[in-house]
């Protein structure tokens, strides 16, 4: 199964072309290589919510992709806002994917407590928020990787 996938980025400095945006290669790397999925959208854009919440709509209503992964914006600073903003776009959580990154994160960080990203879905959509850094991105995806393919299947409703 080829899984389409999105990949949003929030970054106020990765909007401005002020900075690379190194943690959605990875993304692109650990979706094509591990879950052998498509990425069918990428897009930078500022730690405004309305903006992430337009940006998840679209790749989930427009491109139709079956699984979006957003980086940044998920700590502490007063302009990490991505979880807020996917909580107005979901229409069900899955907190055991977050608490699951989170808890074998920690294990290695104790910084993964300051981590708020959350797991929802949107129709047939499931978003997940991972952090900003490369690092980040691969232990939290890597913590959830073998789940990935069977809620993917629930959740796009081919489930056998």
């Amino acid at each position: 199964m080829v899984w389409k996938t999105a990949i949003l980025t929030a970054s106020d400095k990765g909007a401005r072309g002020e900075r690379e945006d190194t943690s959605a290669q990875v993304i692109r790397e650990l979706i094509e290589e591990e879950l052998g999925g498509e990425i069918v959208e990428y897009r930078i854009v500022p730690d405004e919510p309305d903006e992430i919440i337009a940006a998840l709509i679209e790749m989930t209503d427009y491109f139709h992709a079956d699984l979006v992964l957003t980086t940044g914006g998920t700590e502490l600073a007063i302009r990490d806002v991505t979880p807020e903003a996917t909580r107005r776009v979901v229409e069900r959580e899955v907190p055991g994917m977050a608490e699951a990154m989170r808890m074998i994160v920690m294990q290695k960080n104790p910084a993964a407590m300051l981590f708020r990203g959350i797991v929802g879905i949107r129709g047939r959509t499931l978003i997940v928020n991972l952090p900003g850094t490369p690092k980040g991105v691969h232990e939290n995806l890597a913590a959830i990787m073998d789940q990935l393919p069977e809620a993917l299947l629930m959740v796009t409703g081919q489930f056998r």
